[in-house]
């Protein structure tokens, strides 16, 4: 019987208090995620801040989640200066890029959502918006003012990429709350936009999307794992579906 695929999830931290769960810093992460995954066919596994051990974990893992969080990236790391706005969480962001690296050297699919996705684009050199109310200013709240399992807006597909393949969609509803955006995706294909063009997705060139076949590295600015729209779970499977493939036979029996 083949196994489930086991996927890394990357955790936020807390520092704790007296009036909090703990005194103590505790990594901490919605249940949303990680019953996405199993829903989806998956094993999901909490991933700490320590990447020193990020290629240890990944040799023994099937597929990377880099998952959002209330932080931003540090600027630095595109050669900018930090925006009044901009919150920073380094030794996430360190980690975080530790396991971003080492499942791509061993061409291990990954999904970025939200915040991740952003990480993603700047692990292939791209660029971000610090703050969108200073860039897109316009009736889209990218931040939006309704629950978050609601629909935010749409979004519009690139036709012919990995996300229209696994999706089979032209638009998707999706939420939205972020005050971040990709500017320039670097190395990575953009995949879907807003309708005021921001960038919702991204994904890793050299995919031969009629058949899914290739590097699976996706990221999405929404939240799939709230299952507004039903691409959001044809998304989920395609990327476990991934992980299911991407490692040797000897570790999926």
């Amino acid at each position: 019987m083949t196994r489930a695929p086991l996927i890394g999830l990357t955790l936020d931290i807390e520092p704790g208090g007296p009036q909090d769960f703990s005194r103590w810093p505790y990594h901490a992460l919605r249940q949303h995620y990680f019953d996405a995954i199993r829903n989806a066919g998956g094993l999901p596994v909490g991933l700490p801040h320590e990447p020193d051990l990020a290629q240890a974990y990944m040799e023994r893992l099937d597929g990377l989640v880099v998952t959002g969080g209330a932080f931003d990236p540090d600027p630095a790391l595109y050669g900018e200066a930090p925006h009044p706005q901009t919150t920073l969480k380094p030794g996430r962001t360190d980690a975080e890029l530790a396991y971003i690296a080492a499942a791509r050297r061993l061409t291990l699919p990954v999904l970025g959502i939200c915040g991740g996705m952003q990480l993603m684009a700047i692990a292939w050199g791209g660029t971000l918006h610090q703050h969108l109310p200073d860039h897109a200013p316009g009736p889209i709240a990218h931040e939006q003012p309704n629950p978050r399992d609601e629909a935010g807006h749409d979004v519009i597909l690139v036709p012919g990429s990995r996300l229209a393949h696994y999706t089979g969609c032209t638009t998707m509803r999706v939420n939205s709350s972020h005050h971040q955006g990709v500017r320039d995706p670097g190395g990575l294909l953009v995949s879907a936009r807003a309708p005021d063009g921001l960038i919702e997705a991204i994904e890793a060139p050299g995919t031969d999307n009629d058949t899914g076949n290739g590097i699976f590295y996706l990221g999405v600015q929404w939240h799939p794992e709230f299952a507004i729209d039903p691409g959001d779970a044809r998304l989920l499977a395609g990327f476990i579906d991934a992980a299911r493939h991407a490692t040797p036979q000897d570790r999926r029996a």
